[in-house]
């Protein structure tokens, strides 16, 4: 439930605070006073989009923070996957509008707008008149049907969508080996073509042609490196003069000098190291100019290779990595049409078994679905009655449709507000008054059983009166036992049931502002009185007594 909000710079509030009640929380206030902008900062809170217009005045940010007490969801396995702290029952969402954007937090922890409204779906329930409408459209009935039959047809609707979910890749599956056979002969053997050309290259690694240029430049300058490493090792170890002789002289001095002074001994030993590398390099010259020798076959092969990989190159990507890449590409591709000449029939027969297979549970779960379809049926015309529709029939209409990831069935309310009327669809013959009375009756049946903990009214008592607005006062005190309700209201009878009344006030004086202030004692009286004649007299405060005891 939401426990708290916190709203600071947002359209025409400058700072507020309030806390909200466990069971019915009313808003009241004027035509125009502001009483939707509540709701919007929750719904904004939640991920709802909200532009630099939303900010205050000539403040530099709005701030919405909402405190949520948890009782019915385990997030541990959610807050885990997305680095989100756990604190616990407690949670703070909190969104932050800047005038080049906006970040949400959950208990200080970013996350996206996407993720944001995914965890609204778990806490809050918006109906609006809007919504309502968009809430009676056919394609949500099956998805409340389905919710309602949840302990009964949960487990093997959760299988049948899994299934359904892979015939639906073997399906994707088969139109692409399809695709891949209807290649031309032409196209086939060009397609061979490409990976014989890339396989028989051979290529070693994605930087063969970098080590052969390396090998290449060694060979095409043999002469050169012959020279220079062969007259530097005559230089160190060569005839009389070289530098070892040299430095074997001064190594025997420092012997000398050393037996007489020890100080000298570590300059000695020093040298006797400078000696042993200059031999080990000495060595190396040697060997490498022995090593190396003119090979015009072995220059010509490398260059023959070298043309070979850049042409790979030039027409396959630029480089051998991505010769490599596309030679994995083009030979899948291949595979793939061979495959598909082969397999296209075992693939078929596999679809049809599957369908089979998805057909016989679709139909289970459409006889479940109807059984459940009766007993609900009867609950919502029990509700509607009760909320002053006597003469109601609601029935929950099934065509049968193709394969479909909710089944076989096409589903669809249908009612009769008038006796002398036949069933229609909801959205067709409803009033906005009775749109509100069937949507309040389906949330009251489920309210027991949903794990929704915060449902909030944006004024759906519009086109309601008299004992009508009685009956849906009294549905929606009922609603509030098992659920947090957020409510705003212009019916008296209705805002008489609250366990906390929130008022809303628009002053205009330098600036216009917005404040909302909980209303107790003679003043939430006086507001049920106002609701009730229109202003306060001492009819309708006597008026409001009756409602309030």
């Amino acid at each position: 439930m939401l426990s708290k909000i916190l709203i600071k710079n947002y359209i025409l509030i400058d700072e507020l605070e309030l806390d909200f009640a466990q069971g019915l929380n009313i808003i009241t206030g004027e035509t125009g006073a502001g009483k939707s902008i509540l709701i919007n900062a929750i719904d904004i809170a939640f991920g709802a989009k909200a532009g630099k217009e939303v900010i205050k005045g000539d403040a530099d940010k709005a701030i919405i923070e909402l405190t949520i007490l948890n009782k019915k969801q385990d997030l541990s396995q959610i807050f885990e996957d997305n680095g989100i702290d756990n604190c616990g029952d407690e949670i703070i969402l909190s969104r932050e509008i800047t005038k080049t954007g906006s970040r949400s937090r959950i208990n200080g922890c970013l996350v996206n707008q996407d993720f944001m409204r995914h965890f609204r779906e778990l806490f809050i329930d918006v109906h609006s008149q809007h919504q309502t409408y968009s809430f009676l459209q056919p394609k949500y009935h099956i998805l409340l049907l389905d919710a309602y039959a949840k302990n009964t047809c949960g487990e093997i609707l959760e299988k049948y969508r899994k299934d359904y979910l892979s015939y639906k890749d073997l399906i994707a599956k088969l139109e692409t080996l399809r695709n891949s056979a209807e290649k031309t002969a032409e196209q086939i053997d060009f397609l061979r073509f490409q990976v014989n050309e890339i396989d028989e290259a051979q290529i070693k690694s994605s930087n063969e042609d970098e080590e052969l240029n390396k090998e290449l430049a060694v060979l095409e300058n043999v002469e050169k490196l012959k020279d220079l490493t062969g007259s530097s090792y005559w230089t160190l170890s060569g005839d009389d003069g070289a530098v070892m002789d040299a430095l074997l002289q001064i190594k025997m001095n420092l012997s000398k000098a050393s037996g007489m002074d020890s100080s000298l001994e570590e300059q000695e030993n020093q040298l006797i190291d400078v000696i042993e590398n200059l031999k080990d390099i000495s060595t190396s010259l040697r060997e490498y100019s022995s090593s190396l020798e003119n090979d015009e076959e072995q220059i010509n092969q490398i260059q023959e290779r070298l043309f070979l990989l850049d042409k790979l190159k030039r027409k396959y990507g630029g480089s051998l990595e991505n010769v490599i890449k596309q030679g994995e590409i083009l030979r899948q591709e291949l595979e793939n049409i061979e495959f598909s000449t082969q397999n296209i029939e075992e693939l078929e027969a596999k679809i049809a078994n599957e369908k089979n297979k998805l057909e016989v549970l679709a139909e289970e779960i459409s006889e479940k679905r109807k059984n459940y379809a009766q007993v609900l049926s009867g609950l919502i015309v029990e509700k509607l009655e009760k909320l002053e529709l006597p003469k109601v029939r609601f029935e929950i209409h099934f065509e049968k449709s193709e394969l479909s990831i909710n089944g076989i069935d096409k589903v669809e309310f249908l009612i009769s507000t008038n006796i002398s009327e036949g069933l229609k669809p909801l959205a067709k013959v409803a009033s906005g008054g009775e749109i509100s009375r069937v949507m309040l009756a389906i949330k009251t049946i489920f309210a027991q059983s949903d794990n929704i903990e915060t449902v909030i009214f944006d004024e759906i008592d519009t086109g309601i009166s008299g004992k009508t607005s009685q009956a849906v006062a009294d549905e929606v005190k009922e609603l509030a036992k098992y659920m947090q309700i957020i409510m705003i209201t212009h019916q008296a009878i209705i805002a008489s049931k609250s366990d906390r009344h929130l008022y809303v006030k628009k002053t205009q004086n330098d600036k216009t502002s917005v404040h909302i202030s909980v209303l107790e004692g003679n003043d939430k009286l006086k507001a049920v009185a106002e609701l009730a004649g229109g202003e306060i007299t001492d009819e309708s405060l006597k008026f409001a007594k009756t409602l309030i005891n």
